[in-house]
């Protein structure tokens, strides 16, 4: 290229920028799980290169590891491996508001003043010299609507400017500037400089060239010792832009350090740029400018103005971009239902343990109308694992009341309720690792004949397997003896169980307490996974001397025995009013929740409404009832409790000892004679003993009546 006229004033190509999309999912990420609302600046990192093709301009890149990790420990400064030819990092700082109201309301000049400023302090402290970088560093200030994955941005690339303008005095490929002998030696120099993992991301720095047309590449800090006469010195740069005609942005703040560091006024240049990987003179440019400058740039406390503000399409506007369309939808949707979770430990509720609920396996005894409403407020609450059990099909008087089926899954004879279930469930949140089991569960009462006992004994070994390898079980089954023979292998597995049972308008929800089995409650909010070996720790107290919680069937004086059969419809369906179901099944799950976040878990102690129990108030969601009971007549609702039975027909020592000596034989028989359990836990021997003391009484009124006199 041809010298160009004296006198012209020396114009910059402007910085572009490109955010890749691993940006925004790590923001979003730390947004919602470390940040919150808290908007204080963040250090960041951008990377660029030298322009490595003749058409095409290099552009300040940020990544997914510009931003800080997402732990809380050490600093919240961004890591990266140094030394990447391809990847020479500047500093950064992002600030992301909460709203756009916000982000439209920042003080545009005065961010990058305040940039422009620590540019400014860098060059006077002498900063630059130990860390060239720092001459380019960057502005961005965002907002993230993570409701509908936009994002809307603005760069600024602070440039400080110089009064009057630099006067371009020549600028030439510098294949043309420096002779063929100078030109293979200075491509030789900057190459080993490039390949250095020492100096491959410094993207500034000095080239000499001596009379005998050797040429070394040099640290800034090196400019006094080369300031031999017979030396051509060039300031040198990483230039990302590819214009022959336009040395790149990172060359404004460059001159402003050379004058202001060492009061030049002439100054020769080097915009470096590649081909393929390696020196190319033909597309880099060598470049002479003049610089007048006024006193004050002498002085540290005379901060120059600055520009830098980034163009959209030619507007002094922010740019936006929206990730929906690009994501993939079950990403998207696993995104989009933890985002009320994560939004609560904002403020409300910042202790909120999302890594138990995500992790925790649920399963739903009965996948009717209360175990429908069950799965859907648990996917609410962010739980992933839950298994349906229910051997019914889909009737057509259940899609109204049951919310998992529709019209399609009634016809042919309607579909299992545990398999349309599942599907229902994937279709709401395809995230979702849900299984549904199709089988009965035996139960007392229910008499079965000797062909049928191998298949009964198998649905008892699986039944007892799921409960095994389940944390959590839900019993929401349409009868109460369906309800036995799990509350049975729950209290021998101490596994966290939660009742909830219907009436026409009345509900109760209750958490069972721990077995009669049970170990020093010394876990915080984990489930206990296994049993004291010590099987003659048989109580109704657990460790601390505390008396154990009841279970669904400890309130009870008789056995549960067959409830279905000669009954009207009306009493062999579950009639109920239909907002009962959403109200018990929503106190169910947040009762779970509540036990996860206690620090005893199922060893909690029980508390009522408007009790002197000072540890509520400690806890994050509040009491942690046993027994809550609701009444829609009188839209009351109470919270009671209930302690353990040494006379319960399911979770009584002396019935959970005997299970586990003869195992299946045991419930097999507790199934064909409905007098055994009470027999057992000795509900036949205090019914007799409560006949008797009736009899007892009444004979007393009848003889105190004998003896009144008729005035």
């Amino acid at each position: 290229m041809a010298k160009e006229g004296s006198g012209s004033i020396l114009q910059f190509a402007p910085f572009q920028s490109s955010v890749d999309e691993g940006f925004w999912h790590r923001l979003s990420s730390l947004k919602l799980n470390k940040f919150g609302i808290d908007d204080s600046p963040i250090p960041i990192s951008g990377f660029f290169a030298p322009c490595s093709h003749p058409q095409v301009s290099n552009y300040l890149t940020l990544l997914a590891e510009s931003l800080p990790s997402d732990s809380n420990e050490e600093s919240s400064i961004p890591a990266f491996n140094r030394g990447n030819r391809n990847r020479c990092s500047v500093p950064g700082i992002l600030y992301n508001t909460n709203t756009m109201e916000s982000f439209h309301g920042l003080d545009k000049q005065g961010l990058l003043k305040a940039e422009a400023k620590k540019i400014w302090e860098d060059i006077h402290s002498g900063k630059v010299l130990e860390d060239s970088a720092v001459l380019s560093r960057f502005l961005l200030i965002s907002f993230a609507d993570l409701k509908k994955w936009s994002f809307h941005y603005w760069f600024a690339f602070p440039a400080l400017i110089l009064d009057p303008p630099a006067t371009l005095v020549d600028l030439r490929p510098a294949s043309q500037w420096f002779t063929l002998e100078e030109a293979e030696s200075v491509s030789t120099a900057c190459n080993e400089w490039r390949n250095s993992s020492v100096t491959a991301d410094v993207p500034f720095f000095l080239v000499s060239v001596g009379s005998d047309s050797r040429a070394a590449v040099r640290h800034l800090k090196d400019w006094e010792t080369c300031q031999d006469d017979g030396q051509k010195l060039l300031f040198a740069f990483y230039d990302p832009c590819h214009l022959p005609n336009n040395p790149g942005w990172p060359l404004r703040n460059f001159l402003a350090f050379i004058c202001a560091r060492w009061n030049l006024k002439t100054v020769h240049f080097l915009c470096y740029r590649e081909n393929r990987g390696f020196a190319d003179l033909s597309l880099s440019l060598v470049g002479e400018a003049l610089i007048t400058i006024s006193q004050g740039w002498r002085e540290h406390q005379c901060v120059p103005n600055a520009v830098g503000w980034e163009l959209n399409k030619g507007r002094k506007v922010p740019r936006c971009i929206n990730l929906a369309k690009s994501m993939d939808p079950t990403r998207l949707a696993i995104s989009a239902a933890d985002l009320n979770l994560k939004l609560m430990r904002w403020r409300a509720l910042p202790s909120l343990n999302l890594d138990i609920l995500f992790s925790i396996k649920c399963l739903l005894l009965g996948a009717g109308t209360l175990g429908c409403q069950v799965a859907r407020m648990l996917m609410a609450w962010g739980v992933r694992k839950i298994t349906l059990v229910d051997n019914g099909r889909v009737a057509m008087s259940n899609p109204l009341r049951q919310s998992l089926y529709t019209l399609d899954d009634c016809l042919n004879g309607g579909d299992f309720k545990a398999t349309a279930a599942v599907r229902s469930l994937q279709r709401i949140f395809p995230a979702v690792v849900a299984e549904g089991v199709v089988m009965a569960i035996p139960m007392p009462g229910h008499p079965v004949s000797s062909q049928e006992e191998n298949s009964v004994l198998e649905d008892c070994r699986r039944l007892n397997d799921l409960i095994g390898s389940h944390d959590v079980i839900f019993l929401l089954t349409d009868t109460r003896e369906s309800r036995w023979l799990p509350t049975l292998l729950c209290a021998n597995t101490n596994k966290i169980t939660i009742t909830a049972a219907l009436g026409f308008d009345s509900f109760l929800v209750m958490r069972h307490g721990p077995g009669p089995f049970n170990s020093t409650p010394d876990l915080k909010v984990e489930m206990p996974n296994s049993l004291s070996d010590v099987l003659d720790n048989l109580a109704l107290t657990n460790t601390d001397g505390k008396q154990r919680l009841g279970c669904y069937f400890c309130n009870d004086v008789v056995a549960p025995t067959d409830s279905t059969s000669n009954r009207t419809l009306d009493q062999q369906c579950t009639v109920t009013r239909p907002g009962l179901a959403p109200i018990a099944s929503a106190l169910a799950v947040e009762l779970l929740v509540g036990i996860l976040h206690h620090p005893y878990g199922i060893f909690a102690e029980a508390e009522i409404a408007n009790s002197n129990n000072g540890g509520s108030s400690e806890l994050p969601l509040g009491i942690l009832p046993h027994q809550i009971r609701g009444s829609l007549p009188h839209f009351q609702q109470m919270t009671l409790v209930g302690h353990s039975s040494n006379s319960c027909t399911a979770c009584c020592s002396t019935v959970v000892s005997e299970y586990r000596k003869r195992g299946m034989q045991f419930i097999l028989q507790a199934i064909n004679h409905p007098t055994f359990l009470e027999d057992l836990t000795g509900l036949t021997e205090l019914m007799r003993s409560a006949n008797t003391f009736q009899l007892d009484w009444d004979d007393e009124i009848e003889d105190a009546d004998d003896e009144c006199i008729e005035l």
